[in-house]
């Protein structure tokens, strides 16, 4: 792979793009006198569009996915040898590759034992609200339903997912939502001021302002609290410390169910298999999604433990004590085939290792660039997950004007390396770079991301 294009000619494509495709997340107004970018091939940690220039993919696919990169043919046989044999049938039944996959991700997540498969991360999430749901009729008359959400935290596309979603550009304009989920405050180190926090212990603190929402809603009215153990679209933002032991100690203490969104950071991202292991503490629910076959087919997960999932089976004699629920497309086998493979390559490659060390050499490289650039107010991340704030002054910590951060991203597509940035996530404060190269990345790979950076700020900021 070269990125010699295997047609020379892609006009038709580029025409049927513009008139008929729908992209995600974009202004469509330009595609009528710009072409729409096609990415035609990938290979390892690039992809080539359909001029035939190559980029460095520093977010994995556009939305941190492709974590073992591209091109790997072991997967695509897998997935193809699995069809071949049997492509789908419901999750009323199961699989030879549901069972295996099952068996290998439960191995990696002490505490959990049962996975429910479905078909996207927005869709994991839905099934895990559910079941909260479902759970208060059952055992508390109704009462223990509502589902606390965090600010600047993304859980999915679907109205109740946005409903459970703390980002108000996102959200806008697609309610009524549904009731009975609660906002909590979040715990962004870098803004302490603007809560009013006390400079010391402030992880403890950050926690307990979920403590004082519970204390005004009712800890018997709160089914569960979902959290992403580092939130992803809404800035990149790491836990301060004592933060997690707080939550869970919190959770426990109120009998508050601990579901973890590990739709971004789950299969490696943060240098572990699963972002909550990096902070010590045991959720009740996990889900799962991009990660989970690197792109290379459709899989999202929904893990429990086995208390969770004996409250669906307690009494057999009713029957409608079970959960009622199904996901059509979890019932293919193509995605636990490849997520099968790809477990395998991040294991074999030692992928999980290679995540930690190129991670810490990347957040260096980055607090290289934020002695060079003054608008870089704050780096932050774990692992190859990775986020640059920009700031108009340092002092204030003013953010600065989105159209300054996407021509920095913009720069940086033009010189070959494709970034990330927070988009349509919170008002004010779309500021912020994000990076989520691969985990086969390499010190050459990352050299390469942090030059072009350092020239788009040097040209954007002076």
């Amino acid at each position: 792979m070269d990125g010699t294009l295997s047609k020379n000619d892609l006009s038709h494509i580029v025409e049927a793009d513009r008139a008929h495709v729908w992209h995600h997340l974009t202004q469509h107004k330009p595609f009528e006198t710009n072409d729409p970018r096609i990415i035609v091939e990938g290979k390892g940690m690039r992809v080539w569009d359909q001029k035939g220039k190559e980029h460095l993919d520093a977010v994995s696919g556009g939305v941190w996915t492709v974590n073992v990169g591209y091109g790997r043919e072991s997967i695509a046989k897998a997935v193809y040898d699995q069809l071949i044999k049997l492509n789908y049938f419901a999750g009323s039944a199961g699989s030879v590759p549901g069972a295996l996959f099952s068996e290998k991700l439960i191995s990696k997540m002490p505490g959990m034992t049962r996975v429910y498969y479905t078909n996207s991360g927005s869709e994991a999430n839905e099934k895990a609200f559910k079941m909260v749901r479902q759970i208060a009729h059952k055992r508390y008359g109704g009462s223990k339903h509502k589902i606390l959400y965090r600010d600047r935290d993304y859980h999915g596309t679907t109205i109740t997912c946005l409903s459970a979603g703390g980002q108000e550009e996102r959200n806008a304009q697609y309610g009524p939502y549904t009731p009975g989920f609660v906002k909590v405050p979040h715990c962004l180190e870098y803004r302490a001021a603007d809560q009013g926090a006390p400079s010391e212990n402030y992880g403890e603190w950050a926690a307990d302002q979920i403590e004082q929402v519970i204390l005004r809603e009712g800890p018997d009215t709160i089914g569960a609290l979902c959290l992403e153990p580092v939130t992803a679209g809404g800035g990149v933002i790491t836990p301060p410390e004592g933060y997690w032991q707080r939550v869970q100690e919190i959770c426990r203490k109120y009998d508050i169910l601990l579901h973890i969104d590990e739709v971004v950071c789950g299969v490696g991202r943060t240098g572990t298999w699963f972002g909550y292991q990096q902070y010590g503490v045991q959720p009740d629910m996990v889900t799962m999604a991009k990660g989970v076959a690197s792109g290379y087919a459709a899989i999202a997960c929904l893990v429990t433990t086995e208390d969770v999932f004996s409250m669906f089976k307690d009494n057999s004699d009713d029957p409608m004590n079970y959960f009622r629920d199904i996901s059509t497309f979890g019932g293919c086998t193509a995605g636990p085939a490849a997520a099968l493979e790809n477990m395998r390559i991040i294991e074999d490659e030692d992928l999980l290792d290679n995540t930690t060390r190129m991670g810490e050499y990347m957040i260096d490289q980055l607090h290289g660039l934020a002695d060079k650039h003054s608008a870089i107010g704050d780096v932050r991340g774990k692992g190859l997950f990775l986020g640059a704030e920009l700031v108009e002054d340092r002092d204030t910590r003013a953010p600065v004007d989105e159209k300054r951060v996407q021509r920095v991203v913009a720069d940086c597509m033009a010189q070959g390396v494709v970034i990330g940035a927070t988009n349509r996530s919170i008002p004010g404060f779309n500021n912020t770079l994000c990076f989520s190269p691969a985990l086969i990345a390499t010190k050459d790979d990352i050299n390469q991301i942090i030059a072009s950076v350092d020239a788009a700020l040097g040209r954007e900021f002076g």
